[in-house]
């Protein structure tokens, strides 16, 4: 059914739509301009119209004369003392250009002038005896009135000037991403070691900390009866209480860590295990640190398509509807050729006009579910392809060739309903997420009972889009193991995980903490050596390029630390997704397998040590040499 909708709500859109309407300007008749600019006579009026009733009859339109024009004004002027005189012509005075079309300022004459002060009121009577009045209102130039297009000159200056030194920041944060991720497999056991002694360490220093303090403050007896209550909360910390309380949560916070690390010590060396092997597993598939990249065109796809899509549904063709008298017929004055009537606004009584918002939404579901779709592909793709390497049994010589490749063609031959289904599941979430959004957004100054149900509704769905996306997540990584359909999928790889949660919190806890000091090492590093070099603190010896050519040196430094970051998270996300695939791969080979001859484990050696497990295969070919 929504599959149907969105393809009529496509069909009408490219069929009916006219994107003129938002492509080109229209004058003040209606008619789309043949220039590229639209000239407003007095442009403050469409911000002072507070006549509901005018403006309504007015089309909704901004209530001053629009004339399209090739180049908007970019000076002020006013009308000269001299251009009052009877022998001045008006077309020596003003611009053809600036005009109505109507008006031909080489046929019109002058007949009378009467000044008003500061706006001088001109009226003219042309060959054929009409007449028209004229209003000059000055030119306000608002964009250089706040200087932005200097400013917008100048950062454009910076970045023509830095490009290939922003090109290399952001190479040299890819290269130490890949690095890091690539030196895992030696680094992983050091630095989670490291930061768990850090962690212990800093609670210690926390304890002896608090225990000072509170030592000092018990031989100045000074407690907390003394002060009593108030509002200056520096004072609660000159009492021995307040770092006892201190000491005692301290305390506990660290005793539960050193037991939780005590008892939970094997599943850590069982991540940090899977962790060192996923960072194998990328580098016999360096094609994979390439695939966000193939997200990323896919999805402005998406964006470019939803686009053009929403201009034609938004802008369907509408007919021009006037305003004349009962019985006007311009024939019955020949005196006054220019007599017409007037362009009020488009109609928007149609069929397709009265059902634009359906066809918006519909576009909007359409979007969603696409953006979804083509994350849910690129998870499966590479899910595919690491499981590929775990299930090899003589690694690297049973890796399949091309494993990225093959994965992607099989994703989109056999697995794009499976796909489609888990992305509308979460489409149909995040739309109910912005319905409670856009409810909240109506209803703010109203009952706060109200208001706080709606917070709980938006917490709700929050969680439920967050469980959701994990779900899938673990569902199209069974997909790609075994190829069943998603509702199976989903349902044995959350039974998997809950059989295994301790080692799911454990696991995904240390994934968290390696990759967050990571993004933090890359874009810290990358941030902190592009902040030195284009403020002058680093100078490169015979080189053209100086810092003090730039207006705004800060400007290549903010960009080089945002694609620093964009850098470092896909290829993390990369990383991630494998700790996954693997992770799911191994408490299947566990379940699955024991050992023998007909059920060997496919896990690798460090982790059989680690579990105390062993093929007997293996031995068996051992004892034979």
């Amino acid at each position: 059914c929504v599959c149907v909708c969105v393809c009529v709500c496509v069909c009408v859109s490219w069929l009916f739509g006219d994107p003129r309407h938002v492509l080109y300007p229209r004058n003040s008749t209606g008619w789309f301009c043949g220039r590229p600019n639209l000239f407003y006579f007095d442009i403050l009026k469409c911000a002072t119209s507070v006549n509901v009733m005018a403006t309504a009859l007015n089309g909704l339109q901004c209530p001053t004369t629009q004339v399209c024009v090739d180049n908007c004004p970019d000076q002020f002027w006013a009308v000269r003392f001299q251009s009052y005189l009877i022998n001045v012509k008006p077309a020596d005075v003003f611009n053809q250009s600036l005009c109505v079309p109507s008006i031909d300022l080489e046929t019109t004459t002058k007949v009378s002038v009467l000044p008003t002060g500061v706006a001088d009121l001109i009226s003219f009577r042309a060959r054929s005896p009409t007449q028209l009045v004229l209003v000059f209102v000055f030119n306000r130039d608002i964009v250089n009135g706040f200087n932005a297009r200097e400013i917008g000159v100048r950062i454009f200056e910076d970045f023509a000037t830095s490009w290939p030194w922003i090109l290399v920041g952001l190479l040299i944060a890819m290269v130490v991403s890949m690095l890091f991720l690539l030196l895992l497999r030696f680094t992983a056991p050091v630095m989670v070691w490291v930061l768990i002694i850090g962690v212990l360490g800093a609670g210690a220093y926390g304890i002896w900390h608090c225990y000072w303090e509170y030592d000092n403050y018990k031989q100045l007896s000074a407690t907390i009866t003394d002060i009593g209550f108030t509002t200056n909360l520096n004072v609660y910390l000159q009492v021995q209480e307040t770092w006892l309380a201190f000491l005692i949560i301290i305390s506990v916070a660290e005793a539960i860590i050193l037991l939780t690390i005590i008892f939970l010590r094997t599943r850590i060396l069982i991540a940090i295990a899977l962790i060192q092997e996923s960072s194998k597993a990328i580098s016999h598939m360096m094609s994979s640190m390439l695939y966000p990249l193939v997200t990323f065109v896919l999805l402005l796809v998406c964006v470019a398509y939803w686009g053009a899509t929403a201009l034609y549904p938004f802008n369907v063709m509408y007919a021009r509807v006037y305003m004349c008298l009962h019985g006007f017929n311009s024939s019955d004055y020949p005196g006054c050729p220019l007599a017409s009537c007037i362009f009020i606004k488009y109609n928007d009584e149609g069929l397709f006009q009265r059902n634009l918002f359906n066809l918006q939404i519909y576009n909007a579901v359409a979007f969603l579910w696409c953006v979804n779709f083509v994350i849910a592909l690129g998870q499966c793709t590479l899910a595919g392809a690491f499981a590929s390497y775990y299930w090899a049994f003589t690694k690297p010589d049973d890796i399949p060739m091309f494993p990225l490749s093959a994965s992607f063609i099989r994703s989109l031959r056999y697995h794009v309903g499976s796909l489609a289904f888990g992305a509308l599941i979460l489409t149909l979430v995040q739309i109910a997420r912005m319905i409670l959004e856009y409810i909240d957004h109506k209803t703010r100054g109203t009952n706060p009972c109200a208001r706080f149900i709606l917070c709980c509704m938006k917490c709700c769905l929050w969680c439920l889009e967050k469980f959701i996306k994990f779900l899938n997540r673990n569902a199209y990584i069974m997909i790609a193991i075994y190829g069943k359909n998603f509702c199976v999928s989903a349902k044995n790889a959350f039974l998997l995980l809950m059989r295994n949660v301790v080692r799911v919190v454990v696991l995904d806890k240390v994934t968290d903490l390696l990759l967050f000091f990571g993004k933090l090492l890359v874009v810290a590093g990358v941030g902190i050596l592009s902040f030195f070099f284009f403020s002058g603190r680093i100078l490169l010896p015979g080189h053209t390029f100086r810092s003090e050519t730039l207006n705004y040196y800060w400007m290549p430094i903010i960009t080089v630390v945002f694609g620093s970051y964009l850098i470092a998270h896909g290829f993390f996300s990369v990383y991630n997704m494998c700790v996954d695939t693997l992770f799911l791969c191994f408490l299947e080979d566990l379940e699955r397998n024991d050992g023998s001859l007909q059920k060997p484990y496919f896990m690798s050696k460090n982790l059989m040590k680690i579990l105390n497990k062993s093929n007997k295969a293996q031995k068996k070919v051992k004892g034979e040499d």
